[in-house]
């Protein structure tokens, strides 16, 4: 019992780094950014349902026997709209995951981007995970654009970009996410302030 406890407070304090980071994160941000506003643009409502969204929508896909022990899926919430990125063995899977999602409530779009095939390698993921990185990095290092206005998904190479942003703000990210190595394709998301 004491480990549990013992366990359970280290993933909290591990969490709390976390938050710690990404708090640092935005100030940094915020201090190298000129004539753009650097906190996120969604409402604190916003935020706090696009979790909720995300959450639910995950539960959804892990209830679904089938789904949760063939697909690999990530589920992202931006401003409402989710995108579904990974793969399914089937069409009908893929179906039923779109489906599954488009109930959860509040949801007000749904991009689905999943693929017919296997679910991919856990290096393949790896890499994705390097390439998401090296795109926000790039954004936060840019003073143009302010890395917490954008929300960066890569899947097999394919970066999907997200966001409340005007075009310009738009173009420069997409630029950034190009000339980012390993990048295969840009895909925008965006919701357009002008």
């Amino acid at each position: 019992m004491k480990l549990f406890k013992l366990v359970r407070c280290l993933i909290l304090l591990g969490l709390m780094s976390q938050l710690f980071a990404c708090a640092a994160v935005a100030v940094g941000g915020a201090a190298a950014a000129t004539g753009t506003a650097v906190v996120d643009r969604r409402t604190t409502g916003t935020l706090v349902e696009d979790q909720t969204i995300e959450v639910k929508a995950i539960k959804a896909i892990h209830d679904d026997a089938e789904l949760n022990e063939q697909a690999h899926m990530n589920i992202t919430s931006y401003n409402t709209v989710v995108l579904i990125t990974g793969e399914t063995p089937t069409d009908a899977m893929r179906q039923r995951a779109m489906e599954l999602i488009k109930a959860v409530d509040k949801v007000t779009h749904v991009y689905n981007e999943l693929t017919i095939a296997a679910p991919s390698s856990m290096t393949s993921r790896g890499s994705d995970s390097i390439i998401t990185t090296k795109v926000k990095t790039k954004m936060f290092a840019n003073k143009e654009v302010s890395g917490v206005q954008f929300k960066v998904i890569t899947e097999k190479g394919v970066v999907y970009l997200m966001g409340i942003v005007s075009r310009a703000e738009s173009e420069i990210a997409t630029e950034i996410a190009r000339q980012t190595g390993g990048v295969q394709k840009v895909v925008k998301l965006f919701q357009y302030t002008d």
